[in-house]
Parts: C-alpha cells; sequence; structure tokens
C-alpha cells in the first residue's frame, strides 16, 4: 500500500563534504575541484523533481504514516544532501540516519526500516535526477554510443594470421 503523506519540500543542499561518504558515487580515480553542482540540483529539486521523486518513492515505500510522522519530527528530508559529480556526471546522495534519541524511542526493526527507507528515496531521488531531469554536458552520454560502428571480429583473419582463441 502506498504511503499517503503530503510531499515536504526538498532539502535544502548541504556541502561540501567528502565524496566517499556518498552513497550512488563511485569515486573518482582523481579528486577534482568541489564543483558539486549543489545550487543547480537544489533548484531541479525545487522545480518538480523532488515532488516526483518523492510520489514515485510513496507508492514503493513500506513506511507507515507514524512512521514517516518520526522523519518529520526530526527534520530528517531536510538533513538529505545531493550533488552532481563533474567527474562521473552521477548523482550522490547522503541520506540522513535517525537521531540518538530517536532511536531511544522506537525499537531495532523500526530504526532499521526508516533508514533502509530513507535510502530508499535519496536512490529515487538520484536516479530520477539522473535519468529524467539533469541535462549532460556531453552529448555522447551513456554506455553506448548508438553511432559507433560495431566491433567484428573475423574468424578467417585469425585463422590466417595464426592467433588460436
Amino acid at each position: 500500500m502506498a504511503l499517503d503523506v503530503s510531499v515536504p519540500d526538498p532539502p535544502s543542499l548541504h556541502g561540501p563534504q567528502p565524496r566517499g561518504e556518498y552513497q550512488a558515487i563511485n569515486d573518482p580515480e582523481e579528486e577534482v575541484e568541489d564543483d558539486y553542482r549543489r545550487e543547480e540540483v537544489e533548484r531541479i529539486l525545487a522545480d518538480g523533481a523532488w515532488h516526483d521523486a518523492f510520489e514515485e518513492w510513496t507508492t514503493q515505500t513500506g513506511l507507515t504514516a507514524a512512521d514517516f510522522e518520526v522523519v518529520v519530527e526530526h527534520d530528517l528530508v531536510e538533513a538529505f544532501d545531493f550533488y552532481w559529480d563533474p567527474a562521473t556526471d552521477e548523482v550522490g546522495y547522503r541520506a540522513p540516519a535517525l537521531p540518538d534519541e530517536a532511536r531511544g524511542e522506537l525499537d531495532a526493526e523500526d530504526v532499521d526500516e526508516i533508514e533502509s527507507e530513507l535510502d530508499a528515496l535519496g536512490r529515487v531521488v538520484s536516479e530520477m535526477l539522473e535519468n529524467d531531469y539533469l541535462l549532460r554536458d556531453d552529448e555522447t552520454f551513456g554506455f553506448f554510443d548508438d553511432d559507433a560502428p560495431e566491433e567484428t571480429f573475423d574468424y578467417d583473419d585469425r585463422e590466417q594470421s595464426g592467433d588460436s582463441p
């Protein structure tokens, strides 16, 4: 069953943070300058990406309204952080953890569920930003260049050159 709650305001982004502390980002081989593009990501979130991603997440989450009230009560939505890494062209995120006071009020299963679902929300937002909202600097973004010719291996050439499989 979907979580039926109002979409909260998108988080205002904090930073900079060390890149290794974000989920959904593979650290680049070499560190680039601190261009996290937070202002751009924050504007895109405010312009509708947050609303769309949050609504998608509510259809998938296992949180109850009471669990989400804990998230709201402790300002955990505001504690999210997102950034766009120019080196990898990926959106990273840091999902907040429940504060100690909330942990003391909940059983361990509820703590794990809430933190897991907050991570899932971060992942949904990150993926939606990457796939639907962010304009790429490079027109050839992606794993495959559709215009590149496919490499083929000619077995006849191998046999003539004496190469073996």
